[in-house]
């Protein structure tokens, strides 16, 4: 029986994979701006708690094949960005600096301070997007689109700013020391997270028609299924965005 499934199987994926080679196809390039944010659900580490979201640039090249007049499936190669921000009072872990302070082990697990930091995680998201036109109109070609993507992280770096008194305590009653501390510093934290992430994306859309193709504005978002940390120290967080898009696509 398997001597004849195999090639049944094999000649299956052969027929597919000219179909889909047969069906008209489009290119697109697109642009537009990222709104992430850092979610961190019901962990109860107050590191990955009272993110806000930030602006930054998102940009894709997709390729949609046309497997019929209302549906495509299209895959697409997008620099996201991603991350949060904070504003005001928040926790952070002890760093190494200040570790001699305390008395070895009594090292209390945070410390709080009133500071502005800045979460930037730039991704490079590889979504495959089952796609459907609600109708075929001279002009205007309203759809949505939605699928899974994995992801890879490029750079990730966190920014503070300001200066403040640090405390033992969120309620900020007890100083960890006498003098106010500048937070004003930039670092690489790329290694601390998870090169890889899987989610989910989507978005709506509208094309309209032009002689050589049809321009295409977009909304949407994507949402990471995978904590990006590596260590829980630092919380449990999850990635996701709304993105807006304008763009133009041509038949090749």
């Amino acid at each position: 029986m398997r001597k004849y499934m195999y090639p049944g199987i094999v000649l299956l994926l052969l027929m597919s994979v000219t179909s889909i080679a047969q069906t008209p196809v489009d290119l697109g390039l697109k642009a537009g701006l990222s709104v992430p944010n850092l979610t961190s659900g019901s962990s109860g580490n107050p590191v990955s708690q009272g993110y806000g979201s930030r602006l930054g640039p998102d940009a894709a090249a997709h390729v949609e094949f046309h497997l019929s007049k209302v549906f495509s499936l299209q895959p697409q190669l997008e620099y996201a960005s991603q991350g949060g921000k904070k504003n005001g009072a928040q926790a952070f872990t002890v760093p190494p600096e200040m570790a001699p302070r305390f008395p070895p082990g009594q090292a209390p697990p945070y410390l709080y301070a009133n500071y502005d930091s800045k979460a930037r995680l730039n991704y490079l998201i590889l979504p495959v997007l089952a796609k459907y036109y609600f109708t075929q109109g001279k002009r205007w070609l309203p759809y949505i689109a939605a699928g899974p993507f994995v992801s890879f992280l490029l750079h990730a770096e966190n920014v503070t700013s300001g200066t403040s008194m640090i405390y033992l305590d969120p309620q900020q009653t007890q100083p960890a020391g006498a003098d106010p501390q500048s937070f004003d510093k930039k670092e690489n934290i790329t290694g601390e997270l998870h090169r890889f992430n899987t989610g989910v994306s989507g978005h709506v859309g509208i094309g309209y028609k032009l002689s050589g193709g049809s321009l295409i504005f977009e909304a949407g978002g994507n949402y990471g299924l995978i904590n990006i940390q590596k260590n829980s120290a630092n919380g449990k967080n999850n990635t996701g965005a709304l993105v807006l898009h304008a763009g133009y696509q041509f038949r090749l």
